[in-house]
């Protein structure tokens, strides 16, 4: 893969996942955009010197999300991984609690890819969003349905936005992970089998590729990434 003078933005770029798609990115010779908003993250970033830092940017706000785009005239790919996770049943979920989550995975992924598509050259580009396994087998989703509900849009604005836009040379495909081995959770569930999980680097390198120039017909997807789980 070659992103040589290319720019990627990379939301939640600083956590587990996103730390892992920016060093490959890197390694690759991009150019990354990383937008965050908790200090303590950016200041523990690895590729905090390598990176292009947009402090403060929340992602559900479309004036910060503009501020996150201004300025880039080569924009390749935009990599949507910012999201959230919350268990609870619909009995113990409320109103505020349900579009804390649509916010979170929906509305973040939905802003970006406009931004990214108004934002997008005559060469086009790449769009790769994150959904999870839940979103995709809603049967999964038991105890945690607005979690699955907000992850099932994120699935379905994808193959719907790669239909809009295929004309114009923009690929958009997910991925949908399982549970990432990650030492968050871990923590959360010490006694699962961890070596089922997929790993960060492993995610990362299916996202590389689909948001890459070698890319050239895989749009619409939605690519399960479940490791052996």
């Amino acid at each position: 893969m070659d992103f040589a003078n290319q720019t990627v933005v990379v939301t939640g770029g600083t956590g587990a996942l996103g730390r892992a798609v920016v060093g490959i990115l890197l390694d690759v010779g991009a150019r990354c955009r990383v937008p965050y908003v908790v200090d303590a993250e950016a200041a523990s970033f690895p590729y905090r010197d390598r990176v292009t830092l947009i402090g403060q940017c929340e992602l559900t706000s479309e004036s910060d999300v503009a501020r996150l785009y201004d300025g880039v005239t080569d924009l390749w790919a935009s990599i949507h991984i910012a999201g959230g996770f919350a268990m609870g049943s619909v009995i113990d979920t409320d109103k505020a609690g349900m579009l804390h989550m649509v916010d979170m995975n929906f509305v973040t992924c939905y802003l970006c890819s406009r931004a990214a598509v108004q934002g997008f050259g005559p060469s086009g580009g790449r769009i790769v969003n994150v959904a999870a396994r839940p979103g995709v087998e809603p049967r999964l989703g038991a105890g945690m349905t607005a979690y699955a509900a907000s992850k099932a849009a994120v699935a379905a604005f994808t193959q719907a936005l790669a239909a809009e836009v295929a004309g114009r040379g923009i690929l958009v495909n997910a991925v949908a992970p399982s549970i990432i081995d990650t030492p968050a959770n871990r923590a959360a569930m010490p006694n699962a089998d961890h070596a089922a999980w997929p790993k960060p680097e492993q995610i990362a390198a299916t996202i590389a590729f689909l948001a890459s120039p070698d890319n050239k017909v895989t749009t619409g997807g939605v690519v399960p990434v479940p490791g052996r789980t």
